[in-house]
């Protein structure tokens, strides 16, 4: 381990018998910046394939979020790179809930694509795999040709309202989160073998920092950590995009639903009218095959 982040690493045999999600685990535990720690990702598909798609999870999920997605990513031939999180996942988790930060997780993403050299990029978000994610493209913005976004935003230190200020509360209160009541209570059709999968990261209050800390760094105050950079990325979106996106709502989100996703809309440079799920709450890639599906049709190729 890196001797100045103290970090558990969940038993493998957690992630034992995990509903249609049999992937290798791909391991580096060498990351610049990040040595001996290690970080894992889902790798599947041809290393020269002409598109990579980038699935970055959010709170409090990880890879296995898109375990409906990765198919029909990969039936295209591309190859399909979903990291988890340190705090997430398969991922170390650091025990120190300050170790947490945006540019923590920002940098780690960066580097991890230029270890992997990742190129002609489908970068697919939601939650904080936007927050965090659609910080990237302006930093390499010949690494990536299209996204893929889903109930997400840029974080830019204002309050995203009334729905989000009641979930952080929430969250504060709950340090031993149970992770998989909650995906349940967002989306009802999970099966116990798909909740076990979500709380399989976690098995007990140590291991959940990062759980704790994402709803915390969301930054609605203008002097928070992460500002600058959402900022840059902003104008970006809204100037410097010369990409494809397709856009994906899950309507029953109270948070980041229509509406703010409306504003996304707005904000991305040529974004297209967005595909609605009317029945689908904050996790959209839980009703990921319909929304993959739709993506590749729109954007024509693989």
């Amino acid at each position: 381990m890196n001797p100045t982040i103290e970090a558990l690493r969940t038993p493998e045999d957690r992630f034992a018998d995990l509903p249609d999600f049999d992937y290798t685990p791909h391991y580096v535990d060498d990351l610049k910046g990040y040595e001996g720690l290690r970080i894992h990702r889902v790798d599947e598909g041809p290393k020269d394939a002409t598109t990579t798609y980038l699935c970055l999870h959010g709170e409090p999920s990880w890879s296995f979020l898109y375990r409906h997605m990765i198919p029909e990513f990969l039936a295209t031939g591309a190859r399909v790179v979903a990291p988890d999180f340190l705090g997430f996942g398969r991922s170390d988790k650091p025990v120190d809930d300050e170790v947490y930060r945006f540019h923590f997780h920002r940098n780690m993403l960066l580097e991890l694509i230029r270890r992997l050299d990742l190129k002609n990029i489908t970068l697919v978000v939601q939650d904080w795999g936007g927050v965090l994610g659609l910080t990237l493209p302006h930093e390499m913005p010949d690494r990536f040709d299209r996204l893929i976004i889903m109930n997400t935003a840029l974080a830019t230190g204002v309050s995203p309202g009334k729905g989000f200020l009641e979930w952080k509360a929430y969250a504060a209160s709950q340090p031993d989160m149970a992770v998989g009541d909650l995906m349940k209570r967002s989306t009802p059709h999970l099966s116990d073998a798909e909740i076990a999968a979500y709380d399989a990261p976690f098995p007990d209050i140590r291991y959940k920092g990062g759980v704790r800390r994402f709803p915390e760094m969301v930054m609605v105050e203008p002097d928070m950590e992460g500002v600058k950079t959402s900022k840059r990325a902003l104008e970006f979106w809204s100037k410097e995009w010369e990409g494809d996106t397709f856009m994906a709502i899950g309507a029953q989100d109270p948070v980041l639903g229509v509406g703010v996703m409306n504003v996304m809309q707005q904000v991305i440079r040529n974004c297209p009218e967005p595909m609605i799920v009317e029945e689908a709450g904050h996790f959209v890639q839980e009703w990921g095959r319909p929304v993959a599906r739709a993506a590749i049709a729109h954007f024509g190729k693989a």
